[in-house]
């Protein structure tokens, strides 16, 4: 028996079904294994689903949540009006498929932010996006935090600090990028579950426009600034001018935000943590590359994403003149 039909008869077992179809993995995550199946029923019919899985041997990171954590999320944020797909089966113990796993529901959709960006498929659903992710974060930041009570928060400076200092390479742009944070922090808002990794890739789209908010792995305690923040940093908009995500302007995005009850946004804090979001992922393509090259795990796409930190010290040389003036630059 090869390791997908011995995976297969384990998922079968799972997740009730009588045998599973299609088993295949899918590109992307990094981080975490995608794979895509039907399970078929005794009478033959056949449901869509998606398997998420650590990598077989993998230690979760400290502060990062479990898959069965994960699927306590997912559940919070269906009930606060969060679209997300339907968990199915979820454990912890690697002794079920070898490593901590989710089951959910497939939603249909693209994730590939070149084709949500330029086909015409979605040319009807990019106006609307930024408004349509104003409105889902509004929702998602009203999670009741006692229903997630394993989340936890963290000084976000500090943290990514910590991780710089630990692979000891000299970065001297994103010194200056800490320095300038430490020297202008916002006063935080409120303390709220933040997604943690709001952006394309972790977005289902359809030509309607926002199916699903996936991939809640770095989901944690912390002000809500964050998920819109991280949303506008530039690697996240894949070549296209606009802001948000390549497909909205500032204004959208806030507009429909505190319309949805997310509260006021604060524009410096917003540009604030747009400069740490894109420091911060300067500093996770080092990590990327670096499980890679440490044999952690061998993977040329952890490989390729750490040849990105180049580009992330452009942006933030380009983004510290706006920054000093705490000034949003113009939506365009």
């Amino acid at each position: 028996m090869g390791r997908n039909d011995e995976l297969a008869a384990q998922l079968a077992a799972v997740v009730g079904a009588a045998s599973i179809d299609g088993l295949r993995r899918l590109s992307g995550g990094a981080s975490r294994e995608t794979w895509s199946f039907e399970a078929v029923g005794d009478d033959g019919t056949k449901r869509k689903l998606i398997l998420r899985r650590d990598p077989p041997g993998a230690t979760r990171l400290a502060n990062r949540p479990g898959m069965t954590m994960e699927a306590q999320l997912l559940a919070a944020a269906a009930k606060s009006g969060v679209p997300v797909p339907e968990i199915v089966a979820t454990s912890d113990d690697p002794a079920v498929l070898g490593a901590a796993f989710l089951v959910m529901t497939h939603v249909d959709g693209e994730t590939i932010p070149r084709r949500i960006l330029r086909d015409d498929q979605f040319a009807e659903a990019r106006p609307k996006l930024a408004a349509q992710c104003g409105t889902v974060l509004a929702a998602l930041h009203r999670i009741p935090v006692d229903e997630v009570p394993e989340l936890v928060g963290e000084d976000q400076v500090a943290q990514y600090r910590a991780v710089l200092d630990s692979v000891h390479e000299p970065h001297p742009t994103f010194e200056l990028a800490f320095r300038w944070l430490e020297a202008n922090r916002p006063t935080l808002s409120k303390d709220v579950v933040v997604h943690g990794d709001f952006r394309h890739g972790n977005l289902m789209i359809g030509p309607e426009g926002l199916r699903a908010v996936l991939d809640w792995e770095l989901a944690h305690l912390g002000d809500p600034m964050e998920d819109l923040g991280w949303l506008c940093v530039r690697a996240w908009r894949f070549g296209a001018p606009k802001p948000v995500g390549g497909f909205g302007d500032y204004d959208e995005l806030i507009d429909a935000y505190e319309a949805a009850g997310g509260g006021p946004v604060d524009r410096d804090a917003l540009l604030w943590w747009e400069t740490l979001g894109t420091l911060k992922w300067g500093i996770m393509c080092i990590m990327q590359a670096f499980t890679h090259t440490s044999g952690a795990v061998r993977s040329v796409e952890l490989a390729a994403i750490g040849r990105r930190v180049c580009e992330q010290e452009w942006d933030l040389l380009n983004m510290l003149p706006h920054a000093s003036g705490m000034t949003l630059p113009a939506s365009s």
